[in-house]
């Protein structure tokens, strides 16, 4: 699992341990199914059975693979629509291709993420190159659904290419675990991410036996996916392991510890830590849309099918989105 790795973690600027802040209890766990994704890729669906008030402002996030691919083995997603949200994926081992109606794309590779704005309306297709297909070899990744407010729902689309050079390093406060900040900040050290819904995400690789203890805003929801390895979460050292999902309640700081024999391949535990604002608005999710009302939904359905949401080649979004069905609020 190589994203981001640094030979000396000492050399890197360490967070400050909280002192005062309430620890924040782990109020459930919970294990992902596994899934078939897109053209028949392995996922792991980390918020199935999951609240969404307790996921607000997130709604959706599979763990592709991890799997070792054999020549000609490789799969990604045909063109599709997305409306009212946020994609943002995460390669940490293999290559992806991204390419979208509103001419964003590239390829991202160990530790590159691209951060995709669907708002009013875009398509898009996630596939390995043709060089990957025809050699194979390992991928794993992640992608994540990030809600967008009522007010935001018709944004422009948008598309960031986050190379894994950008993002944040830090270690913890007794050097065992490098810290990777892709959006948000942690104790004053931002991410590269620009987001429109506030948010924190974090990539940790915690060494056997270390403890990590991090301070988290707290207006912010608390969630830790364990990608590899094994250890405890919260301050009663709840045990989790690769695919499960930490859920906390509140407070203003996490704290995630390693185990010092790591359970099955991985040699230290990656877990993957998001938080944000929560929008506290209902929420119509059906397919690919995430809006606020089942009309809205049934809207954007039409407006797919009638060619509105994007074309092929690029478009420049404003000559393909519809109006905004909200004018009373702005949009950026």
């Amino acid at each position: 699992m190589p994203a981001v790795t640094v030979e000396n973690l000492l050399v890197l600027p360490r967070v400050t341990e909280p002192a005062r802040e309430a620890e924040r209890p782990v109020i459930k766990i919970t294990t992902a199914p596994s899934g078939l994704e897109g053209e028949g890729f392995p996922v792991r669906r980390a918020f199935a059975g999951v609240d969404l008030a307790l996921l607000d402002p997130f709604i959706h996030m599979d763990q592709m693979g991890e799997v070792e691919y054999a020549a000609g083995e490789p799969k990604g997603t045909p063109w599709h629509p997305h409306r009212g949200f946020e994609t943002v994926t995460y390669m940490i081992d293999g290559v992806f291709r991204h390419q979208d109606s509103n001419g964003g794309g590239g390829l991202i590779t160990n530790g590159d993420t691209q951060w995709m704005t669907a708002g009013g309306g875009i398509l898009h297709i996630e596939e390995p190159p043709e060089d990957l297909v025809a050699s194979g070899g390992l991928f794993h990744g992640f992608q994540l659904w990030v809600n967008l407010p009522r007010a935001l729902k018709m944004t422009q689309p948008r598309y960031q290419d986050i190379r894994a050079e950008s993002v944040a390093l830090l270690t913890s406060a007794d050097g065992g675990a490098l810290l990777r900040v892709i959006a948000g900040s942690v104790d004053g050290h931002d991410g590269p991410g620009i987001t429109h819904t506030p948010i924190t995400l974090v990539h940790a690789t915690v060494s056997p036996g270390a403890r990590v203890r991090l301070p988290w805003r707290p207006d912010f929801n608390a969630l830790g996916y364990v990608l590899a390895g094994s250890g405890t979460v919260g301050p009663d050292a709840r045990p989790v392991r690769v695919g499960q999902l930490a859920v906390f309640g509140p407070g203003g700081s996490l704290t995630i510890a390693g185990d010092s024999v790591m359970e099955g391949p991985a040699k230290s535990l990656d877990i993957l830590l998001l938080g944000g604002e929560p929008i506290r608005e209902p929420v119509a999710a059906y397919g690919p849309f995430v809006m606020n009302t089942r009309e809205e939904l049934a809207q954007a359905f039409e407006d797919f099918q009638k060619g509105r949401l994007g074309t092929i080649p690029a478009q420049p979004a404003s000559q393909t989105l519809p109006k905004d069905p909200h004018p009373g609020h702005d949009v950026l």
